[in-house]
């Protein structure tokens, strides 16, 4: 595969397209099959666990481009990864069919299915342990009263530790149940996971993260103010802005999306990519459709470290979403009518409801207050200024495994 050119012209870092990537990548395996060659894999890939981290993460970009498509004119905050592990979870008590169905959705196709399972106990371990600031929570809920077969129950705890909980009949007995069980897997940061408990229940996957981020280098608190915000090209809204005019961050231009990207680290191994469109009028969809594992591994690879001025919103946002219609929009649909789910019970059951909550902070907080002095950053000719002040898309990632943790598409960062 022929290796995208990050060029250096008049103080902008540009990087190639997804679209002049899939072509570079069709022209390279043409030619590379006319001479008899085999394309190389990316040495990042040959990690079972970040393929398997790529292959979920592609479920997560997937649902966040159904949910945003469903919401056009409001915000969106979603972390996959708590719902790809519950339907990953859910697929061990699947047919044959059926788990053809969930394989295929999260992308399991191109794995070693046989050490999926496995494999999956290892990417929890290091992106939510317990040590993590990442706090994660899923879970398989069931009807009330089902008899549910033995050995779904500790294939599903062995592999990712999750215990099934089964409905009592009493709504608010099972409400609170379920809200207290997602306030203690999260250490307290989520105290109420559903404002009320949904009827008709067969088999409901929930899904809650909560991320308070660490930057590697603090913000001046001082620094911080209240700065316009373009919602569009007549509405302008004052927040809570965090300023560091000698910020060093990674940076690139897409001029095929239009937009300028640009990455900061977290302490734990985690970035925060922004991708911010030139025009406050320009529609995001096309940089949505995008996103993929792959393509935000290529864009990570082409970035470059620059000095900068820098300007971006505070964020407390907090999202609570039902995202069964969502799904039922996705190759899933299946799930909703007739499911086969044998290995779970003798009674035919199915998918009835998938709920989900997010809450992200990212404020001045950071691990040090100047940046780390081993960091060599292009001085360039015009310096770089990114301020984060109209409508802008968020992608949080483990830079160890590649999985996305959390997706966003903020359009007004005072409220989600």
């Amino acid at each position: 595969m022929q290796i995208p050119v990050v060029l250096l012209f008049l103080g902008l870092l540009t990087v190639p397209g997804r679209s002049q990537n899939a072509a570079t990548e069709q022209n390279s395996a043409t030619d590379g099959a006319n001479a008899g060659e085999v394309e190389e894999e990316d040495p990042f890939y040959k990690s079972p666990v970040n393929k398997l981290a790529a292959a979920v993460s592609n479920f997560g970009y997937d649902l966040y481009r159904q949910q945003s498509s469903r919401t056009a004119t409001a915000n969106v905050l979603l972390s996959p990864f708590s719902l790809a592990t519950a339907l990953s979870g859910l697929s061990l008590g699947a047919g044959e069919r059926t788990e053809d169905v969930i394989s295929r959705a999260l992308f399991y196709d191109l794995l070693n299915k046989a050490e999926v399972h496995n494999t999956y106990k290892d990417l929890l371990t290091r992106v939510t342990g317990p040590e993590k600031s990442m706090k994660s929570a899923s879970r398989i809920i069931l009807e009330k009263r089902l008899r549910v077969k033995p050995g779904f129950h500790s294939q599903l705890e062995k592999s990712y530790k999750m215990r099934l909980r089964a409905l009592s009949g009493n709504t608010q007995l099972d409400l609170q149940e379920i809200n207290n069980w997602v306030r203690q897997q999260t250490k307290g940061r989520i105290m109420r996971f559903m404002k009320d408990m949904p009827t008709d229940v067969s088999i409901l996957l929930a899904g809650a993260a909560h991320f308070k981020g660490t930057w590697k280098t603090k913000f001046d608190t001082k620094k911080t103010a209240l700065q316009d915000f373009h919602l569009d090209e007549d509405r302008t809204v004052k927040v809570s802005m965090m300023s560091d005019p000698k910020a060093i961050l990674r940076y690139g231009f897409d001029s095929e999306l239009n937009c300028k990207i640009a990455q900061l680290p977290l302490t734990e191994g985690i970035s925060a990519m922004f991708f911010l469109p030139t025009k406050v009028t320009q529609n995001m969809t096309l940089i949505e459709e995008s996103l993929t594992s792959e393509f935000v591994h290529d864009v990570d690879k082409e970035l470059k470290t620059v000095h900068a001025v820098l300007s971006l919103p505070k964020l407390k946002l907090n999202y609570e979403e039902a995202l069964g219609s969502t799904i039922k929009e996705t190759r899933l649909q299946s799930l909703f009518t007739s499911p086969d789910f044998t290995k779970i019970s003798a009674k035919p059951i199915k998918l009835s409801h998938v709920q989900h909550k997010a809450i992200l902070e990212l404020s001045e907080d950071g691990e040090r207050s100047t940046p780390n002095p081993g960091v060599n950053a292009a001085r360039l000719t015009f310096p770089i200024e990114y301020h984060v002040d109209r409508p802008f898309l968020l992608v949080l990632r483990d830079d160890t495994t590649g999985t996305l943790l959390f997706i966003g598409k903020i359009l007004d960062p005072r409220s989600v």
